[in-house]
């Protein structure tokens, strides 16, 4: 019995299509019964995350014919009629293990290196094994990926560092203030990113967030929604006494904040370290706020330096992580070599 995979991602496939074959977990179940009842598998986990659709399978039906037959399936129970060229790939041993592998370790992701794929994961699998939808070889073949993934993260650099605006801001703050329990965070603009970085920021366990917005119905949904409170634009500064980071994106064509303004606010803060950081574009706060004391200031461009930094070296670790799973592939499988992921032609006809 082998491990079959076929599937879509965001190699491969637009959201457009993704979302037309996403399952919901209520429903998996009872796929994955629908599908060994055919007699298509003998095992098998169904992995549906916002980037990719996989169907993992255990059979000891020859390749091809197990492709057709997924494929048919997959395209049947999403209702689909519309053709699929290359949309849609499958993978035989020992590429399926490589790349069960590889997306474990984040290796196969958007985000080079993320953590978050091997929580779903862990979940899709979880969620068949307990619908006794798994047996030895998908247990065996899941459970290494796992280990795999642990392996990576301890002997390679593959998941240092951020690469992601809001969660590089969230380093620097980490840095700036070692915790940020104690720490409040005003939002001076209320726009998608700086959302996105105030919500990190949250996760890591900021005190608290203000928010103010030229907009106060804006900025009162965004308070509403970060649990924080929203102030008039005009007031912002007067908040400055207690924040200690300060988020700001406007849509001002001229700086907001600058040393003249800033100067006696950070006597009233009694010279507090205060963290700035300004993704608007043009950028909000003068960069002269630099020269006084405690006062850090990164632009969106330093973000997206450090981001890209980070990002080089995860790609840096790239064929250290695959030599870890090529060698694993091949204790599990007995295969004596491993090749690069690769997709398989779809077949051209099938029948279920």
């Amino acid at each position: 019995m082998s491990v079959v995979v076929v599937g879509l991602s965001h190699r491969s496939a637009p959201v457009e299509l993704r979302e037309r074959f996403a399952f919901t977990e209520a429903k998996i179940p009872g796929v994955l019964k629908s599908l060994r009842d055919a007699g298509i598998a003998d095992e098998a986990v169904i992995l549906s995350t916002c980037n990719r659709v996989e169907i993992y399978a255990a059979t000891s039906r020859e390749p091809v014919k197990a492709f057709a037959e997924l494929k048919v399936f997959l395209t049947k129970i999403h209702a689909f009629d519309d053709p699929l060229t290359d949309e849609l790939y499958a993978l035989s041993e020992p590429q399926s293990l490589q790349h069960l592998f590889k997306v474990a370790c984040g290796l196969d992701s958007m985000v080079l290196g993320e953590t978050e794929i091997l929580g779903q994961l862990k979940q899709a699998y979880d969620l068949a094994l307990r619908s006794r939808q798994t047996g030895h070889r998908l247990n065996k073949a899941f459970q290494h990926a796992f280990n795999v993934a642990k392996h990576v993260r301890t002997e390679t650099n593959i998941q240092r560092g951020s690469v992601s605006v809001a969660s590089v801001a969230v380093e620097l703050a980490k840095r700036v203030f070692s915790s940020l329990n104690e720490h409040e965070v005003m939002v001076i603009g209320a726009g998608d990113t700086s959302e996105k970085t105030a919500r990190a920021l949250l996760s890591r366990g900021a005190r608290s967030i203000i928010v103010a917005n030229r907009s106060f119905d804006r900025a009162q949904a965004l308070a509403g929604d970060l649990g924080g409170r929203a102030v008039l634009f005009d007031d912002w500064a007067e908040e400055f006494e207690n924040v200690d980071i300060v988020i700001s994106s406007t849509a001002a064509p001229h700086h907001i904040l600058d040393r003249a303004k800033l100067e006696p606010l950070m006597k009233r803060r009694r010279d507090r370290p205060l963290l700035l950081i300004d993704i608007a574009v043009p950028r909000d706060i003068d960069p002269e706020v630099n020269f006084l004391e405690n006062v850090y200031l990164y632009n969106v461009d330093d973000l997206q330096t450090i981001a890209d930094d980070y990002l080089k070296q995860r790609k840096e670790e790239i064929a250290r992580c695959e030599a870890i799973i090529a060698q694993k592939v091949k204790a599990l499988s007995g295969h004596a070599t491993i090749h690069h992921v690769s997709c398989i032609p779809n077949p051209t006809s099938a029948h279920a």
